[in-house]
């Protein structure tokens, strides 16, 4: 006889994965009946985090958006464009708002338990799994893990840091025009690796502006903030203002194939390979990825999703990029500044979300030099 599991499914990490994964089985009425524990050390009080994501349509986390763009700036030394992002929007959410938002809906429905709790360990046992942590044990059918418990093993895999420090600075005077974000901006040195800035005005005398890197290994903290001066001097013309907020974040950019479940444990979000390998975004990733598991769930019980060979086409793409940024075959301003001038935005977009056709990453891939990436793409391919 099966034993009685407490919960239904557990869900370990309260950030991005663990609430998104929770407000989106939420929202299924077919699952309205599921016990569901939340296990989160932090109250999630602070905003730790921006993010900053193009989406089509109305999404789950409309009401949380900040402030949004139908147009951005593209810069690289040479090559300044303003791009029109319709049918896309550029959209900006901050984390505590996020946090908010998801602790609220959850408090109301009266369907999920929350413990403020270490996780140490996971483990299967009989038709089930349980979570151990610092104060007890859990048992339930499936647990939604979001904790790296130890860095990736590497075997021949890439392993970039995309880091970053953001400043949101107030001015007296007005000096952003609200309608038009700055999507990458390379005019910056490039000395350290691929570096640009992006820049999300909030009002007309304020905005987050992010110094951004994709490098192997991080700054001394002091060079992060000369490059936010350096650039809010130089770029943007601003000789007197003041930081009102800061903000620091490491995303892993590798082509480790992080394992997506292990029997009745599912790995989600960065632990489950949620976040693009070759540019880091992972907010619209975990949001397909919830919203798959849910639909999974409602119609099988279970929650396994396979990769298939569209992923796994993806991942090839993304394993290019990563040599020829770990190799230094091409500085990346120089890829992201071909790709931008000669592509619609509405193509790259699609091609970053993994929603293209192979017609159209074709057409995308061909505005590239030719010989370097094909000769990284083979060498990859006879990895």
């Amino acid at each position: 006889m099966r034993q009685k599991l407490e919960y239904d499914y557990i869900v370990t990490g309260g950030g991005c994965a663990g609430l998104s994964f929770i407000l989106h089985a939420l929202n299924e009425p077919a699952l309205q009946n599921k016990r569901i524990l939340l296990i989160e050390m932090e109250d999630k009080s602070k905003n730790d985090r921006t993010w900053c994501f193009w989406e089509k349509s109305v999404g789950l986390f409309e009401s949380v958006v900040c402030k949004q763009w139908d147009a951005a700036w593209f810069h690289a030394p040479g090559y300044s464009s303003l791009k029109k992002l319709h049918p896309y929007s550029y959209k900006m959410i901050r984390g505590i708002d996020f946090y908010n938002h998801c602790h609220e809906i959850i408090r109301s429905s009266g369907r999920v338990t929350i413990r403020r709790e270490q996780v140490m360990s996971i483990h299967n046992i009989n038709e089930g799994v349980s979570v151990v942590t610092d104060k007890g044990m859990y048992t339930a059918d499936f647990t939604f893990n979001s904790i790296l418990f130890a860095p990736p093993l590497l075997q021949n895999n890439y392993y970039l840091l995309q880091h970053f420090k953001g400043w949101v600075i107030e001015t007296e005077e007005p000096h952003f025009d609200i309608g038009k974000a700055t999507l990458m901006d390379f005019r910056v040195s490039q000395q350290a690796g691929t570096t640009f800035v992006y820049v999300m005005p909030l009002t007309e005398t304020k905005a987050l502006i992010e110094f951004t890197l994709f490098t192997n290994e991080q700054l001394e903290d002091a060079a992060y903030d000369a490059g936010l001066k350096d650039y809010i001097t130089t770029f943007l013309g601003i000789k007197t203002y003041r930081i009102i907020e800061e903000e620091f974040g490491i995303i892993p950019m590798t082509d480790f194939d992080f394992p997506r479940y292990d029997e009745q444990i599912i790995n989600i979000g960065t632990a489950g390979g949620q976040t693009k390998p070759s540019s880091g975004y992972t907010f619209r990733f975990i949001q397909k990825h919830s919203a798959d598991l849910v639909q999974k769930l409602k119609t099988t019980g279970k929650p396994y999703l396979k990769p298939g060979v569209f992923k796994r086409r993806f991942m090839w793409y993304d394993k290019v990029l990563l040599h020829m940024l770990h190799y230094n075959k091409m500085p990346g301003a120089r890829i992201f500044s071909l790709m931008f001038k000669r592509n619609k935005i509405g193509r790259i977009f699609r091609f970053l979300d993994n929603e293209t056709t192979i017609l159209n990453e074709l057409v995308l891939l061909n505005t590239l030099p030719q010989f370097p990436f094909m000769k990284a793409g083979f060498k990859e391919l006879m990895k």
